[in-house]
């Protein structure tokens, strides 16, 4: 220790001293160094300069990204989003850090964005529908090809790489599922990006497309933006990645915008939203998409009915739908068949019009219905059993389970097939036979309100077994057959056609001339005559015709007339698609659906159908059928669950499954008295032909839109994953209305969703003085039963 401190004090003056003068010259070289160098540039580093560097290399390649399609600037971007991607410490000129992905996307990206979002937290029971062939899709693909009356323009989409085509070879109803790995997700980035822009005209920018993954030679599809149009430069893949180019001061802003607008919608308002009654001349009866007066008055035509077709107001109502005085919750079924409460439908202009023929009597407090039509005045029942006499293969209940009933009256007709275990989707238009559909609903039958007009109907090719008009007033012969045409698209290969009509029959002029037109015009779609028979009881007759189950009669007739359907003309596009005057070819290919008649009921409904196979992938991500099995097995205990939650089904007739997927929840239901509407929307994957294989029945819709039935319909409405994906572009106030005009006083609303959309949800129905009988927001469900509560001021 000694040693240690002499040797520290002998060296400590001469290491400071030589200190001293080092610290000294150092300073008066730096004094120097600044009077002489005031006005020298310092030179750069070779850090600098390779800051610099990369700053020009990032924006050089932003800009050739933007402007540029050439394969060499395709190049230098992907590899610069490589090293971005690699190196996420590196730093490129003004680099964003770890900002969020929709912060760093050009404008040019971001209709992307959605359905990006749209796969954050979703759970397993939810249903991706990114890489699926909606309704949508298909009505563009069929509008676009009809020429100059189409509302549609379609982008010609960029030619996608030979490796983007060696991946799509499989074809799909939804996204893959399982696999979660980072090349899985950049490669379905890459697809998105790879496809074309569809520029949608007014009525169809309520319905922004989906992406779709579709086979090499499937028509190209793309995406649209509800507000302005948008479109996504090519981009170069290399290891499944892509260089996503800057954003820029506009999108940010304008996504910001969009966040707060919506964000307002969802919050500030939804609490103190302020409710009116309608002020309407339909009043208790308001059906907003057939009672548009305005836009009613600007027809320049009505001599294809267009006035009794949907013409939906721009912005959708939320005022709310007047209960009529001396209201009563509605008689249960199947007592309800035969009488209703007078009150609850008050209407006696049909019963002083058509009560000879029993159609509907008015006796006291109730409406009663004796079963009887124009056609089978002694009884809907004899009715039935004459027709099945008439051609014996019909099969009511075996071979003939779903059927379409055109010009319905007060829907008899259907509500008695029940008995035969058949299914009847029975429609009429809002006219002159006053509320003739609103009392085939509260007599508990299924009805919509339609017209076979100039529109096609909304419904899928091929998927009924029978369609049957016993005096329903519509001109088959005119127009070159076309609403003939439009049976025949519906209806099976193979499927039936019951006519009952004077024409049939009875031998006046007029009669007579019309027949001759219809045995030319059926003769000419190939359509055969099976028989005629008379009904000694009701003194009616009826024409039973059959579709061909094949081709060669069409490519046999001497004369082309009416023509063959264009081969990319698309029969299952069905949403504002005009009729055209064509016949659509018959299923050839044994494994397509249509070339083979469906199992006989019952065995239908629990079956695969013959046409899905495994290398086509479901919307739950498996091959087809396992997808289908996986519904079922989803819904199978539904009725317990609902039980649980505080909701018998007792009394329950009425049911619409707001967003059906293989009609797995309607099957749950198949053994109690209840109905079930499946409902496909538009923008969603296309199952509805699966609905209707399996022996059950639905229509497809836009729920940004009113739907076509009479206030106070549905006893139950089922609402899965549904109003989460409306709320981006459509008012959930509106939706909300909607449903509070659709559903009966007492009636019940059933919704699974995220719990933030659960909650806009509840608060909304609070606000409507809805009964709150089941709420776990955070497990996903919430279950509310509609009040009479009505507010007391009408809207201006």
């Amino acid at each position: 220790m000694a040693l240690f401190q002499t040797r520290k004090k002998s060296s400590s003056p001469s290491y400071v001293s030589t200190l001293t003068i080092l610290v000294f010259i150092a300073l008066c070289v730096f004094g120097v160094w600044m009077l002489t160098s005031n006005s020298v540039v310092p030179p750069q580093t070779q850090s600098d300069e390779d800051t610099s560097t990369r700053t020009a290399i990032d924006t050089s390649a932003t800009t050739n990204d933007e402007l540029s399609s050439s394969e060499d600037s395709h190049e230098t971007t992907s590899k610069s989003g490589e090293k971005e991607k690699d190196n996420p410490t590196a730093v490129y000129g003004d680099n964003p850090g770890h900002l969020p992905d929709d912060a760093i996307k050009a404008d040019d990206n971001n209709s992307n964005n959605e359905p990006q979002k749209q796969q954050v937290d979703i759970s397993d029971s939810q249903l991706s529908e990114e890489s699926s062939l909606t309704q949508k899709d298909q009505v563009t693909a069929v509008i676009h090809e009809a020429g100059s009356d189409s509302d549609v323009k379609i982008s010609e989409p960029e030619k996608q790489d030979e490796e983007n085509q060696e991946q799509q070879d499989v074809q799909s109803f939804g996204t893959r599922g399982g696999s979660k790995t980072e090349e899985d997700e950049a490669n379905k980035e890459q697809l998105r990006e790879d496809k074309g822009v569809v520029e949608v005209a007014k009525k169809y920018e309520k319905v922004p497309a989906d992406t779709s993954q579709q086979d090499s030679d499937a028509a190209s599809k793309g995406t649209s933006s509800q507000e302005e149009e948008t479109q996504n430069p090519k981009a170069e893949k290399k290891g499944g990645k892509s260089k996503k180019p800057w954003s820029t001061q506009v999108a940010q802003s304008q996504q910001e915008n969009k966040r707060q607008t919506v964000e307002s919608n969802s919050d500030e308002k939804l609490e103190d939203h302020t409710w009116y009654l309608c002020n309407v001349t339909a009043g208790a009866d308001y059906i907003p998409c057939l009672d548009n007066e305005k836009a009613l008055k600007q027809l320049r035509s009505t001599k294809h009915y267009e006035h009794r077709e949907r013409h939906c107001p721009e912005d959708p109502p939320t005022c709310l739908v007047p209960i009529p005085k001396g209201y009563k919750t509605p008689i249960e079924w199947p007592s309800s068949r035969d009488k209703i409460w007078y009150h609850n439908v008050p209407h006696k202009l049909l019963a002083e019009v058509k009560g000879h023929q029993n159609w509907v009597k008015v006796a006291g407090e109730f409406l009663t219905f004796p079963g009887g039509g124009t056609q089978f005045i002694h009884g809907a029942l004899h009715y039935i059993d004459f027709v099945q006499q008439a051609e014996p293969n019909i099969a009511w209940g075996k071979r003939t389970r779903v059927i379409l009933d055109v010009g319905c009256g007060v829907g008899s007709f259907g509500g008695f097939l029940f008995e035969r275990d058949v299914i009847a989707m029975s429609f009429a238009p809002k006219d002159e036979h006053e509320a003739q559909v609103q009392f085939a609903l509260e007599r508990g039958i299924p009805a919509i309100s339609a017209v076979m007009g100039s529109q096609r109907l909304p419904f899928p090719s091929s998927v009924f077994d029978l369609v049957h008009c016993a005096r329903c007033r519509v001109p088959w012969h005119l127009d070159g057959g076309m609403l003939l045409l439009e049976l025949n698209r519906v209806l099976r290969p193979g499927g039936y056609f019951v006519w009952s009509a004077t024409p049939v029959y009875q031998k006046l002029e007029e009669d007579v001339e019309i027949w001759k037109e219809m045995t030319s015009l059926t003769k000419s779609i190939c359509w055969e005559l099976v028989t005629i028979n008379k009904d000694g009881l009701n003194k009616v007759g009826a024409a039973v015709y059959r579709k061909p189950t094949s081709n060669e009669c069409y490519e046999q007739r001497e004369k082309n007339e009416p023509p063959l359907c264009k081969d990319d003309d698309d029969p299952n596009a069905a949403w504002y698609v005009p009729l055209q005057a064509c016949i659509h070819k018959v299923p050839v290919d044994q494994a397509e659906r249509g070339a083979k008649w469906p199992e006989t009921w019952p065995r239908r409904l629990q079956k695969p159908p013959y046409w899905l196979n495994k290398s086509q992938i479901g919307i739950y991500g498996k091959p087809a059928p396992q997808d289908f099995v996986a519904d079922n097995e989803r819904w199978k205990n539904v009725v317990e669950e609902l039980s649980n939650a505080g909701i018998s089904l007792s009394n329950v007739r009425n049911v619409m499954d707001m967003r059906a997927v293989y009609g797995g929840f309607a099957a749950a239901l198949r053994d109690l008295p209840v109905w079930v509407f499946n409902v496909v929307n538009v923008d969603s994957p296309d199952t509805l032909p699966i609905i209707f294989e399996r022996g059950l029945f639905g229509i497809y819709h836009d729920w940004c839109e009113s739907f076509n039935t009479y206030p106070r319909t549905f006893d139950i409405l089922h609402a899965d994953n549904l109003f989460s994906k409306l709320k981006d572009r459509c008012k959930l106030v509106a939706v909300m209305a909607e449903v509070d005009r659709i559903i009966r006083p007492g009636g019940k609303l059933i919704v699974r969703d995220e719990s933030t959309t659960l909650g806009e949800v509840e608060t909304l129905l609070k606000s409507l003085h809805w009964e709150i009988i089941y709420s776990k927001i955070q497990e996903g469900m919430l279950c509310a039963k509609r009040g009479k509560w009505r507010p007391d001021s009408v809207a201006l």
